[in-house]
């Protein structure tokens, strides 16, 4: 839906799996195995994919100053279920947040959030306004208040509505 760019490092998986479902479309991108396969999901694991999402859609949501969509799991009792821990590199020294466990989509999103938290970037991603599309999109703007995932589409009905509610 937003012609924005992709969030920065992981927040592009967390954008992406924001994003799985459309909901002014009313469709699913976990309903079908492509989707499944490259957020390295199996389809047993779909119905959590989509806790997290929603989940992720509230905090997303939260960021741009908006209550949350539905009652939903706390985004942090998710987390918690997928530890971290700091890997140091035996050669140069350098450390990074890495999952306690590989693989699993929860720990590469814990590892993500935690990645944007340190780089000050975690609140910059957001969930669009609007109530038939709250899609991801990262906040780019000098002073990160965008409303919309897309000025041309959302915020231009969402404009439109305000100057039609005037009246004559």
């Amino acid at each position: 839906m937003s012609e924005r760019s992709a969030a920065p490092g992981g927040l592009a998986l967390v954008q992406s799996l924001v994003n799985t479902l459309d909901i002014e479309a009313g469709t699913d991108a976990l309903d079908t195995p492509e989707a499944l396969s490259r957020l390295g999901i199996t389809e047993d694991g779909a119905a959590g994919a989509r806790e997290l999402r929603e989940s992720l859609r509230a905090a997303l949501l939260a960021h741009a100053g908006h209550p949350p969509h539905r009652a939903v799991t706390p985004l942090g009792t998710l987390l918690a279920r997928a530890p971290l821990y700091v890997a140091v590199d035996d050669h140069d020294g350098s450390a990074r947040l890495a999952p306690a466990t590989e693989g699993p989509l929860l720990s590469r999103v814990a590892t993500a959030v935690a990645e944007a938290l340190v780089a000050g970037t975690w609140t910059r991603l957001k969930a669009c306004e609007s109530e038939t599309c709250h899609w991801a999109y990262y906040d780019r703007s000098p002073a990160g208040r965008g409303r919309w995932c897309s000025m041309q589409v959302c915020g231009a009905r969402a404009k439109m509505r305000r100057y039609r509610a005037k009246g004559p």
